[in-house]
């Protein structure tokens, strides 16, 4: 069965300007959903909003109504703790109502602390360990080329996620097996659940070591659409090799006192607070 196509086309491309509003938008959703269960991760969240926008707006195939839909693009969330900000996107593309975002974290909810695919429509991995998305897409990307279809494996990673072993394991073999329909994603924000991650483990020079690895490397302003959809086109035209392209945020983006904070990594304001912000917003 197929679904709609939802890619780069004169037909269903997005102007920059409603990008913006969708993402403004889904951060809104994303503060309103964590405040009311009052626990989660808004730091991480806030700061990949225009990449996954992008990437379910315009970029990737898929079906809402068919979330299984056997050619459609995955996207793995390897970053799990940024559950609310997947679980926004998927409920404004309709793969389930906006209403049951009220429900993250409750007992039984459809809508986990952490991604789970058996119980959310849209969700491809259960994440919740770090460092295991990429080779989750590894395998998909190999499914994929295997079975002779066409779609193509999205993975977003936290930067702090390259300080594991796994990851470049995961970064030989998809290398190794030539898998250009594989795209990876690094939210560079700079920041983990402790501190810098330059303090704490340092990962630099990540271009030179990504490219090291045999891997066509983009760096972009994580909140430029024009650099965003760019990158995210060159990546289709690859051949032969995986790529990655290093997003370049900022933890917390879009609420001052969170930016740059490792404080709200996993800590949620109070629900005034986020009323607060929401009311700013919408005044400006």
């Amino acid at each position: 069965m197929s679904g709609p196509v939802r890619a780069m086309s004169a037909e269903s491309a997005k102007s920059t300007e409603e990008l913006k509003a969708i993402s403004q938008n889904t951060r809104r959703l994303i503060l309103e959903t964590l405040a009311e269960a009052k626990s989660g991760h808004p730091g991480g969240s806030l700061s990949a909003v225009e990449l996954v926008v992008a990437l379910y707006y315009v970029v990737m195939r898929h079906d809402p109504k068919n979330p299984t839909w056997p050619d459609r693009d995955r996207f793995i969330l390897s970053k799990g703790h940024a559950a609310p900000l997947l679980y926004s996107v998927l409920a404004q593309q309709g793969y389930f109502s906006l209403d049951q975002l009220r429900f993250l974290r409750k007992l039984n909810s459809q809508l986990q602390g952490h991604p789970d695919p058996t119980k959310t429509p849209g969700v491809e991995m259960a994440a919740g360990s770090e460092g295991i998305g990429l080779s989750v897409g590894i395998g998909e990307a190999l499914a994929g080329k295997i079975d002779n279809r066409n779609y193509r494996v999205y993975v977003m990673m936290g930067d702090g996620e390259m300080q594991e072993g796994q990851i470049w394991e995961a970064a030989m073999c998809a290398s190794k097996y030539r898998l250009d329909n594989l795209c990876a994603i690094v939210d560079r924000n700079g920041i983990q659940q402790d501190g810098l991650t330059e303090q704490i483990m340092p990962i630099e020079p990540l271009t030179s070591k990504w490219k090291a690895f045999n891997w066509n490397v983009i760096q972009v302003d994580g909140y430029n659409f024009e650099q965003i959809l760019e990158a995210f086109q060159q990546a289709k035209q690859v051949r032969n090799k995986p790529t990655v392209i290093i997003a370049h945020t900022t933890k917390g983006k879009g609420v001052e006192f969170m930016e740059w904070s490792p404080e709200y990594h996993g800590k949620v304001p109070d629900k005034r607070t986020i009323e607060s912000i929401v009311k700013e917003w919408e005044t400006k």
